[in-house]
C-alpha cells in the first residue's frame, strides 16, 4: 500500500485547495470591512 495513491493525492488536493480557498475569502472579507471603515472614517471627518 503506497502512500502515494491516487486517492490520497486526490484527498489531499481537495484539503489544500479548501484550505488555499478560504484563506483567499477570508482575504477578501477583510478588505471589504477595511473599505467599509475607511468609508465610515471619511463620511464622519467630512461631517465635522
Amino acid at each position: 500500500m503506497g502512500r502515494n495513491n491516487e486517492r490520497n493525492i486526490k484527498k489531499h488536493n481537495d484539503k489544500l485547495h479548501k484550505a488555499q480557498a478560504k484563506k483567499k475569502q477570508a482575504e477578501l472579507s477583510r478588505k471589504e470591512k477595511l473599505k467599509e471603515i475607511v468609508k465610515k472614517f471619511n463620511e464622519s471627518k467630512n461631517e465635522e
